[in-house]
């Protein structure tokens, strides 16, 4: 069994509105409450944070299965949404929405569709992100996959 580690130190000045500071490895930013939440919105905040890792984690893994399949991929991108709701000052991060843009090369087959949207649905329940996140924040998958004309 091979362990990981990560880290990452915060430096925080003081009450809500301020504005601190992360810093890892390749990641170094301002934080901040984000202004749909009445904060300063300086930086980023564990809602893009949080947004983020699902997101690079779920389209890295689906590039990974792909590879691995050996389908002709042309191109692929992704929005995702994070919804977080507030009901009565508790702010609960309710669901992530994924939306893949998956194009297969011309020569593609149908069979090669058919495989690359069964990936797209694995690549979202293997993602070492969503499995920490399974129970508590909703995930869901639009995806648009096709075969380039």
């Amino acid at each position: 069994m091979a362990l990981h580690h990560f880290h990452l130190k915060a430096d925080w000045p003081g009450g809500r509105n301020e504005v601190g500071y992360i810093e890892s490895e390749k990641l170094k930013t301002k934080i901040s409450i984000p202004k749909e939440m009445d904060g300063p919105d300086i930086g980023t905040n564990p809602d893009e944070m949080l947004l983020g890792a699902a997101a690079t984690c779920y389209i890295i893994s689906l590039a990974a299965m792909i590879e691995r399949a050996e389908l002709p991929l042309k191109e692929m991108d992704m929005q995702s949404e994070g919804i977080v709701d507030v009901t009565d000052g508790v702010f609960t991060y309710q669901k992530i929405i994924h939306r893949p843009r998956v194009v297969l090369r011309a020569e593609a087959v149908e069979k090669d569709l058919s495989k690359l949207n069964r990936l797209v649905d694995k690549a979202e329940k293997s993602c070492m992100i969503s499995k920490a996140i399974q129970g508590n924040v909703e995930l869901e998958m639009e995806a648009d996959t096709s075969i380039a004309k």
